[in-house]
């Protein structure tokens, strides 16, 4: 029954091929318009996760407190109260896998071939576990390397690109601030942090190295702020309670006195970004899918005109026999057609509009199985809810009716 019907519902669209084709044309766009603006959304969204799993997992980052001169009140990192200890103290915690200290500041590089304004990040060999940044040339720097402030140091494939281009870097001695430092290791690529910062432009030597030697005045023995790991997310719910606490501890801080540290729970920051990229994708798509609304209607539009000019053509069909189950299913098939036809169409577009954006903008696309069934879903449901009215308008015709209608 279904086989003949189809056949049937074939042959009418196409006697009439302009038609269908401008029929088809609102979903065409419709559906277009949701993958493409799917895949940027999708897109989008790749690139904050990929850019949350750069930064490490499950992070804290603690820092020193502000500072208070008569009523006006510095912000965070105002004054110096956190040491190396502290980072040490705070990774004998249970639930913390490592605690990195961090004294930054910025300097030129100069190599043999040319020189680069860089950030120094002076830290521990934890930092390397913090922030899951393997060293994928040559060898880290160890803790008798921080002990003895030693001058070396780990590069990002940013200084690697600017001062050796294709010269292995490893083994090498690089000046900053006119001291001589040996290059121990290349550091993986991290790429862009979630403000736009090029992790990759940094250079990693030993926390002391940096206080005692190319900061020394600015730190003393303090440190800016301290990058805490957490064994897991369910860990991260009880220990900034415990981290304040062993602070307070720690710092001689009185009750009822203020902490000079504050602790960043960076997982929920990385949650909030991944959630606002999500919303704009399903902001996009409902936006899009406004077009597969008008395609519809134009469904509707369409079948009312062709139930009036095949009248007789009904009339005849239920004097010889034909149910009105039988007519409501023709007709909804047709809709139906139409509908998934410029669905496949549109699908198309769809994927090679994202390409195109890919290409001309460099935007990351993501074209995904789940869009295209879920546009296919859509469609179905859009040529059966707007082809039930016309096809229902057909089965209710009266026979006599039909066969006198001219």
């Amino acid at each position: 029954m279904i086989g003949p019907m189809l056949a049937e519902a074939w042959s009418a669209l196409a006697a009439n091929r302009l038609r269908s084709i401008l029929t088809m044309l609102g979903m065409v766009i419709g559906v277009g318009a949701v993958i493409t603006m799917l895949s940027v959304g999708e897109g989008t969204k790749a690139q904050v996760q990929a850019t949350i799993a750069s930064m490490g997992s499950n992070l804290f980052i603690v820092q020193s407190g502000s500072a208070q001169s008569g009523a006006v009140r510095t912000g965070a990192g105002g004054q110096q109260t956190l040491t190396s200890d502290d980072a040490t103290a705070l990774a004998e915690l249970p639930g913390i896998v490592a605690a990195a200290p961090v004294a930054p500041g910025n300097a030129q590089i100069v190599s043999a071939t040319g020189n680069w304004q860089t950030q120094i990040q002076g830290t521990t060999e934890d930092m390397l576990i913090v922030r899951d940044w393997p060293v994928v040339q040559g060898y880290p720097f160890s803790e008798s390397d921080v002990r003895s402030a030693a001058r070396v140091a780990l590069v990002g494939r940013t200084i690697v690109t600017n001062l050796f281009g294709d010269e292995n870097p490893v083994g090498q001695t690089v000046r900053i601030k006119n001291l001589p430092f040996v290059i121990q290791g290349v550091l993986s690529g991290k790429g862009q942090s979630l403000d736009g910062r090029d992790q990759d432009d940094t250079i990693l030597v030993p926390v002391t190295t940096a206080q005692r030697q190319l900061f020394a005045g600015r730190f003393g023995d303090t440190v800016r702020f301290i990058m805490v790991q957490a064994a897991s997310p369910e860990a991260m719910a009880t220990l900034p309670a415990d981290m304040t606490a062993l602070l307070r501890q720690r710092h001689r801080l009185a009750d009822g006195q203020d902490d000079d540290f504050q602790i960043r729970n960076l997982a929920a920051m990385a949650d909030s970004a991944a959630q606002t990229a999500q919303v704009m994708t399903l902001m996009l798509a409902a936006i899009a899918s406004i077009s597969l609304i008008v395609g519809g209607i134009g469904i509707m539009n369409i079948m009312l005109v062709s139930v009036t000019e095949r009248t007789r053509e009904i009339g005849i069909r239920m004097a010889i026999g034909a149910r009105q189950r039988d007519v409501l299913l023709q007709f909804l098939l047709e809709a139906l057609m139409l509908s998934l036809l410029g669905c496949l169409i549109g699908v198309a577009i769809g994927v090679g509009g994202a390409w195109l954006i890919k290409l001309l903008s460099g935007l990351e696309t993501v074209v995904t199985s789940e869009s295209v069934i879920l546009s296919f879903a859509v469609a179905a449901a859009v040529g059966v809810f707007f082809g039930f009215y016309p096809a229902r308008k057909a089965a209710q015709l009266k026979p006599i009716e039909a066969l006198r209608y001219q």
